[in-house]
């Protein structure tokens, strides 16, 4: 983690819900009851902060978790027990700094720990979202499926890796 960045609790909502309004073509539109359940039923909801305050967060789930979203029930149709990333965000002005790597560090010691060996997530494929595909490949997730979802507005992959690549 580079000076000045900490991670922390998910804990100031508005910020959260600002930086995932200027991704939602990435993630998908939150407000602040949604993001409330999310993260009140994370596994793990963490937040990066720097000296411009609010650099990035991941909200993750498990399998246990009551959550209507496609791609976590995708998962929870074919493995029993998984961690799920349903967004992870970075500002654009913290780019590059690790701080996404170093909250998926995070998410997969936690995970090992808790008897986890599969994190889950999706990366959309329509539209593309070619850092994000770089990324989690660098990372060591490999494809396990793909679908159409939102009425075929929108196409994704379906991303696996083990705790302990």
């Amino acid at each position: 983690m580079p000076p000045g960045f900490s991670i922390g609790p998910l804990d100031d909502l508005g910020a959260v819900l600002a930086l995932n309004a200027a991704h939602v073509a990435e993630t998908s539109h939150l407000d602040e009851t949604a993001l409330r359940a999310l993260r009140d039923q994370a596994f793990l909801a963490a937040a990066v902060t720097g000296p411009e305050g609010l650099s990035a967060f991941l909200i993750a789930l498990d399998q246990d978790a009551a959550y209507a979203s496609p791609n976590f029930r995708w998962f929870r149709e074919r493995y029993p027990r998984f961690v799920y990333v349903d967004r992870i965000v970075t500002a654009p002005a913290a780019r590059g700094r690790g701080l996404a790597r170093a909250l998926y560090r995070t998410l997969f010691a936690r995970a090992a720990a808790a008897g986890h060996d599969r994190i889950a997530c999706e990366v959309n494929r329509l539209p593309p979202n070619p850092g994000s595909d770089a990324f989690h490949a660098a990372l060591g997730f490999a494809e396990v499926g793909s679908a159409d979802i939102h009425g075929g507005t929108k196409t994704v992959r379906y991303l696996m890796r083990e705790t302990k690549p």
